[in-house]
């Protein structure tokens, strides 16, 4: 199964990346930067939201229906006339749902890290939410995922072999002064570290995601 790396580094990871920096105003290079902490950090927190019974029946039945992975086929048509607002409804519900009231303390932490102000960080967030939710979807229709331990473990691959520079972004996102506890256990399915960071936005994770 394919990861997060494989869809960064890929043409339509190139195509994703061209089109919401396009979309949005943004340069490519900072839209890279914040796609790269952002998706594994949406990633991991789905993953543990379906580390529960009712939380994996709702992602699978999302995967299984809307979020099937029809978004890519036509990226060159989806940026080509500018994204639709239902979209970015879409985006923003996903958003609301994986992030819940800390959406707000997780993008300005992002704005502190990139320099990108936190209202654009959001278009870029809304924006991609519902295509990394079409790949997972592609992914899990390929793999034949079917219930909530083939989709922890789809997940898992996704979040695996993030690089050296990804993990560096990422451990900074996480050292960057915040409230609260939030990303601990969803930085250490995406770096691999059973070692929770203390403080900053490294203790903010941890609060997100119900720690």
């Amino acid at each position: 199964m394919s990861g997060l790396l494989d869809l960064i580094n890929s043409p339509m990871g190139k195509q994703l990346i061209s089109g919401v920096a396009k979309e949005t105003g943004q340069p490519e290079n900072k839209t890279a930067d914040i796609l790269s902490m952002a998706m594994p950090l949406l990633v991991g927190a789905m993953k543990k939201n379906a580390s529960d019974t009712q939380g994996a029946a709702g992602l699978m039945e999302a995967l299984n229906s809307k979020h099937n992975g029809g978004i890519l086929d036509d990226l060159g048509g989806l940026f080509g006339g500018g994204v639709d607002s239902g979209l970015k409804q879409d985006g923003a519900g996903i958003l609301g749902h994986v992030l819940g009231s800390k959406q707000a303390v997780v993008e300005n932490a992002l704005s502190k890290q990139t320099g990108v102000d936190s209202s654009a960080i959001s278009e870029i967030l809304k924006i991609a939410a519902p295509i990394i939710m079409g790949y997972l979807g592609r992914q899990a229709s390929q793999g034949k995922v079917s219930d909530s331990s083939g989709l922890t473990s789809l997940l898992g691959s996704m979040l695996g072999g993030q690089p050296r520079q990804n993990q560096s972004l990422i451990t900074s996102l996480i050292d960057a002064d915040g409230d609260g506890s939030v990303l601990d256990d969803v930085a250490g399915m995406v770096l691999g570290n059973s070692k929770s960071k203390k403080g900053g936005l490294g203790g903010l994770l941890g609060g997100i995601f119900g720690k």
